[in-house]
């Protein structure tokens, strides 16, 4: 009897021992699982950029975008927003004005209670919302995502490294930059065999504007090729205020036309305003190379995936 009792409790004992052992393992193992799983959800980069450095989490969830450049670009990697400025969207990223998305005011004045509602993972801004950063700063990871046009494709390329590095895109955007910048050799190609002489003009209302090399547009002088009329274009934002007489004389090949009042919802016509007396003179008009450029990818979403490319295809087209 002694001998059985014996053996009954060391099996009881082994029991408990084994129990205990498979508990230990288990809860290892959860431990590991849990912190495999915080590491990625906690993956936090560092992100240079023009206004600062900013610590955001990769791949994040709640996304607010200021720069049409830039919700053209995530919209072409299929990322989803939580909010934006519903005032203005581009006509093909219509979708983002409907009630999917929040409203965060607009280019020049955000909703702060609004964003700070949102408790946003990550702001993207550009040059209107600059002054703004630190604002926006507090109340969420800010990156700043503006085109220097100065040094288009350099800072175009910079931008989209910086959203491939946050949201794990870098494999497709090089791949899509490796397509833009063979569309752009075959453009240039292009341009340089008809040596024709172009004019970039932005109509607003009634009054005008021209855009030379290094300026918001020079990206059609600077990168794809078309040389300038007139070289000596003051660089800057409002462009260089011009009357039809100055067309007149510079007499350019090809006039370019951004319709400004279009986009942004105005009714006056910039081809009733600039098809008139003083311009019927130039080579342009008589040869009928007056090009009038879709303002939602000049004006307002340069700098995007879709917008790139369809600059690149308007001009190619220009020159056929």
């Amino acid at each position: 009897m002694k001998k059985i009792y014996m053996l009954l409790i060391l099996s009881l004992l082994s029991i408990g021992l084994i129990a205990c052992g498979t508990g230990d393992v288990n809860n290892d193992n959860s431990n590991v699982n849990q912190g495999e799983k915080s590491a990625d959800q906690g993956d936090i980069i560092k992100i240079t950029h023009e206004l600062g450095e900013s610590s955001v989490q990769k791949n994040p969830e709640k996304i607010i975008v200021f720069d049409f450049g830039a919700l053209d670009t995530l919209d072409k990697l299929g990322i989803e927003v939580t909010g934006v400025p519903q005032g203005n969207i581009p006509a093909y990223l219509d979708k983002y004005s409907s009630n999917d998305y929040e409203n965060v005011g607009s280019l020049k004045e955000p909703d702060f209670e609004k964003i700070a509602e949102i408790d946003p993972d990550l702001i993207i801004i550009s040059g209107r919302q600059s002054t703004l950063y630190d604002q926006l700063e507090e109340l969420g990871p800010t990156v700043y995502i503006g085109i220097d046009t100065t040094r288009y494709m350099d800072s175009f390329k910079e931008n989209l490294n910086i959203i491939g590095e946050i949201f794990d895109k870098t494999a497709e955007i090089e791949e899509e930059i490796n397509t833009i910048e063979q569309s752009i050799e075959t453009l240039q190609e292009k341009a340089s065999k008809q040596n024709k002489k172009g004019l970039i003009i932005l109509a607003n209302d009634n009054k005008i504007s021209a855009y030379g090399p290094n300026s918001r547009f020079g990206i059609i002088h600077d990168v794809f090729g078309i040389p300038a009329v007139d070289e000596n274009i003051e660089a800057s934002t409002h462009g260089q205020n011009v009357s039809f007489e100055y067309i007149r004389e510079t007499d350019p090949d090809l006039l370019y036309v951004i319709d400004r009042t279009a986009a942004v919802g105005g009714e006056t016509s910039a081809e009733s305003l600039v098809e008139n007396k003083l311009s019927e003179s130039t080579k342009a008009y008589q040869n009928d190379q007056i090009y009038y450029l879709n303002p939602d990818y000049w004006y307002l979403s340069g700098g995007g995936l879709a917008s790139v490319v369809a600059m690149i295809d308007e001009i190619a087209a220009s020159l056929e």
